[in-house]
């Protein structure tokens, strides 16, 4: 009998199998072996994928076994138990999108927005690029980007994207 207790870490939600999840399941091919999990999410994301690799266990002989829900596919009880826990996962995956959508929405309607507070404020951004477009004597700039960043702590990236927005507003304008 061939157990692989919680084989299917490497589940793909989009492809359904890959590394080591695939290798287990491939294993699994004898009449009479058992894929042992822990969880019945480890197996897949949906319903209906859970149901596909579930004909695929059983066509080969092979029997489920989840460990979290108790749940066993060698017997008819198991295999009902697993269709709805199955179901009861789906939707409460649906249920978590939703309220996440919800709440983001809500969110935005209080003016709050999700993602990294900006690492330069209005006069800092003004700052920067005083500073880059002042030239010497000679005509050449005298701050380069990299001093800029290391004077106002942040990377290089962050005054170029920055400096590369004053410069659409300006053509633009």
């Amino acid at each position: 009998m061939w157990t692989a207790y919680d084989a299917l870490r490497g589940i793909s939600i989009r492809t359904g199998l890959s590394g080591l999840g695939h290798k287990a399941l491939l294993s699994a091919n004898r009449t009479g072996d058992q894929l042992v999990i822990t969880k019945l999410d480890r197996l897949g994301r949906s319903l209906e994928h859970l149901i596909e690799l579930s004909k695929l266990l059983q066509a080969r002989g092979v029997d489920l076994v989840v460990l979290d829900q108790g749940i066993d596919t060698s017997t008819a009880i198991g295999r009902l138990f697993f269709q709805i826990i199955g179901a009861i996962a789906e939707f409460e995956h649906a249920l978590m999108s939703e309220r996440t959508i919800d709440g983001l929405a809500a969110a935005r309607a209080r003016g709050r927005t999700g993602g990294q507070k900006p690492k330069l404020g209005a006069r800092q951004v003004k700052l920067a690029r005083e500073m880059y477009e002042e030239t010497g004597m000679d005509g050449k700039r005298t701050h380069t980007v990299a001093q800029i960043a290391a004077e106002l702590g942040v990377s290089r990236p962050t005054i170029n994207r920055h400096l590369a927005k004053a410069a659409d507003s300006t053509a633009t304008a």
